[in-house]
């Protein structure tokens, strides 16, 4: 840790959440060098699960959506948020369950890594996991917001779509990119 470096201390810490749909903190902070600042915003969304299932053909499990903070439909990985009262492993396994129809365990899960997308106005946290040996072998559930196509592909033309801009969520990216990295084989 750096003595150069040190946190802001929050002087007042205010909830103007609009809905619960995006929480929202305002707070007096005062900064290192003396500087107080009276109107940081912020939105503490909360931590967000992600799960790369791979299937024992090497071939990646993908979801498509619409967004509507983008107006958009996209192309992801499987996740959702923590869901309450529940592990990240736990809301994991669920959101798999959940949007592909993959019921797995907990310990098949293999951590692949942490993402902030935007700590400066985000406090939220994506917790990624690959899933090998991926089947389908349940019914989704998609919440009442979503409508989910799911598509399977091989490992190796993920990559591609990552690289011709078709996957450019930036989550779902890096939690590609990171397992071609540690487990190149499966993207031969």
């Amino acid at each position: 840790m750096s003595d150069f470096i040190k946190p802001w201390i929050v002087l007042e810490d205010t909830d103007v959440s609009p809905s619960h749909w995006f929480p929202l903190r305002k707070q007096k902070a005062k900064l290192p060098n003396d500087l107080v600042i009276d109107d940081y915003y912020f939105s503490p969304l909360g931590n967000v699960v992600q799960v790369l299932p791979i299937t024992p053909n090497n071939e990646i499990v993908l979801v498509r959506q619409y967004k509507h903070g983008l107006a958009e439909i996209l192309i992801e990985v499987p996740g959702g948020m923590q869901q309450s009262n529940k592990t990240l492993t736990q809301s994991a396994v669920a959101e798999l369950e959940e949007e592909c129809g993959i019921r797995a365990s907990e310990q098949e899960l293999v951590p692949l890594t942490t993402m902030a997308i935007n700590p400066t106005k985000l406090r939220q946290v994506t917790y990624g996991y690959i899933l090998f040996d991926a089947k389908i072998n349940a019914i989704p559930k998609p919440d009442a917001t979503e409508q989910i196509e799911l598509f399977i592909v091989p490992a190796s033309e993920a990559l591609k779509m990552v690289d011709n801009g078709e996957i450019w969520v930036t989550d779902s990216m890096n939690l590609i990119l990171i397992a071609a990295r540690k487990y190149p084989a499966v993207f031969l």
